[in-house]
């Protein structure tokens, strides 16, 4: 049986509810095939014992945050892969660890997968689309852009340090004749998180800053500095009550 098509499934017994009152609901006219939505008890039987455990994973900030919780995706996202064995499998790059964590088993595992990560789908006023914004207050979910917003703040300052570097460099180049070839220039991580940080604090209803991470966009392992190869950052803070994740990637051109 060979699957060519969007693959749209749940992420099992955690979004059960959500799956059936929210995606039937609304998206199922978008579902063009077929929907594989296993129940718990079908996906891990009485004496399963067996887990993918991926090396790592918990010691970046989303990890520590959650222990456990790349052990579980990588394990439900390869018992899904075994399962369906699809062609090509679709990601939102919202879960930037997670995407990451997909690729690397694909990978490691030797699975004829094409992952395929796609921007993430946000709201108007750009608050990234997640089932957690439904337990925002009508007050928090006004000012919860504002997450997104600092996302973009140190997005800016990297393109406006970044490119014009280069800009400079080349009328260097113009003016003395010299070859400027192979300069690098780069700006520190902790410059990127503290204008994060900032923007965040600046709004009152922001409640806890959980991490704001600067990482390599192929290992998501922190980096020191980001040159012209980019990073992601990536970061976790409440609004009100409510966790909030979301993350953009830096990159030129």
């Amino acid at each position: 049986f060979f699957f060519s098509f969007h693959l749209i499934f749940s992420l099992f017994h955690l979004f059960s509810k959500l799956l059936y009152t929210h995606l039937l609901a609304r998206a199922c006219v978008q579902i063009k095939d077929h929907l594989f939505a296993p129940n718990k008890e079908l996906m891990y039987g009485k004496n399963h014992m067996t887990f993918v455990d991926p090396i790592g994973f918990d010691d970046i900030p989303e990890g520590v945050s959650r222990p456990g919780h790349f052990r579980g995706v990588a394990t439900v996202v390869t018992k899904l892969f075994n399962i369906v064995q699809p062609t090509n499998a679709y990601f939102g790059q919202k879960d930037a660890a997670q995407c990451t964590l997909i690729r690397r088993i694909v990978d490691d595992l030797n699975m004829d997968v094409n992952v395929q990560v796609l921007d993430t789908i946000r709201e108007t006023d750009g608050l990234a689309m997640s089932s957690r914004n439904a337990y925002l207050t009508p007050k928090e979910r006004m000012i919860s852009p504002v997450v997104y917003k600092s996302l973009c703040a140190a997005k800016n300052f990297y393109h406006m340090i970044f490119l014009g570097s280069v800009s400079s460099s080349m009328e260097e180049e113009d003016d003395d004749g010299k070859e400027t070839e192979g300069k690098e220039f780069s700006i520190p991580s902790n410059t990127l998180r503290d204008i994060v940080e900032e923007v965040l604090r600046s709004e009152p209803l922001v409640t806890d800053i959980q991490y704001v991470s600067v990482d390599d966009r192929e290992t998501m392992r922190p980096i020191d500095v980001v040159g012209k190869d980019g990073a992601v950052i990536s970061l976790a803070c409440k609004v009100g009550s409510v966790r909030l994740i979301d993350n953009i990637v830096l990159k030129i051109g």
